[in-house]
């Protein structure tokens, strides 16, 4: 009995140990005018499908949406998380070419994550099964600095055409209807750091994969929403509607 006890206590914290909030893949579409259009879909290791979408309703101003969704299913854990945002802002084109891109977006958002974490004795009998569930409002502040300015390097004898960016986020989340085992739990919040990292090879004027690297860091110290999760992603953008150079 002390055994099962003992399993038991040591499921419910690791079932601590992953965040409830996961970082969705920022949106950094780059935009140089209106009416130019950016969509992008990206992938992690572990699942986690990322989509972004980002439209220039003026030459300075866009809208965009993000979202992200995963169904991880373990044998002692399943994990099920959703998130929504949108959001608009100011992007600007500068530089000796006019290359060089600073985008400021600001946001909104809207989470769910619904975690089950099941113990075992000598991976035969079930002995407990926990249910996290959770939803949680967000908003974030974002500012991407990035190039058009093509870089070329020779890998295996092809030469590569890349650009790169980076992006930082300030987030700030709090959770709503929080349960275990249909249990109300006190709600938490924190304030994450998001720095990320891109890197784009360039297929066409209109198509590009991405490299997307970054952390987070939570700016409080919380049990379930803290920061338990990074980016690392492999993915593509499209860009359309973008107007040709006037030379």
């Amino acid at each position: 009995m002390l055994k099962k006890i003992i399993l038991a206590a040591i499921a419910l914290s690791l079932s601590a140990c992953s965040s409830i909030y996961m970082p969705v893949v920022p949106n950094t579409p780059m935009l140089s005018n209106q009416g130019e259009f950016s969509a992008g879909a990206h992938l992690s290791l572990k699942g986690n499908f990322n989509v972004n979408g980002a439209y220039a309703v003026g030459d300075h101003f866009a809208v965009i949406g993000n979202a992200a969704y995963l169904n991880s299913e373990k044998y002692s854990k399943d994990l099920e998380h959703s998130l929504y945002e949108i959001g608009g802002g100011y992007f600007r084109n500068f530089g000796p070419d006019n290359n060089r891109i600073l985008e400021v977006y600001a946001g909104v958002g809207s989470g769910k994550n619904i975690k089950t974490t099941r113990t075992y004795d000598n991976r035969e009998m079930l002995l407990a099964t926990d249910v996290q569930h959770a939803r949680y409002n967000k908003t974030f502040l974002q500012v991407n600095y990035s190039s058009k300015k093509i870089d070329t390097i020779r890998l295996f004898g092809t030469q590569l055409k890349l650009n790169y960016g980076m992006a930082w986020r300030l987030s700030y989340a709090e959770t709503k209807d929080f349960t275990i085992n249909n249990v109300a739990h006190v709600n938490e919040d924190n304030i994450f750091i998001e720095p990320v990292f891109f890197t784009r090879m360039v297929l066409s004027d209109e198509f590009q994969l991405q490299y997307t690297t970054g952390s987070n860091i939570g700016l409080k110290s919380r049990k379930f929403l803290n920061a338990g999760y990074s980016i690392f992603t492999i993915g593509a953008v499209l860009n359309i509607g973008k107007k040709p150079k006037v030379k």
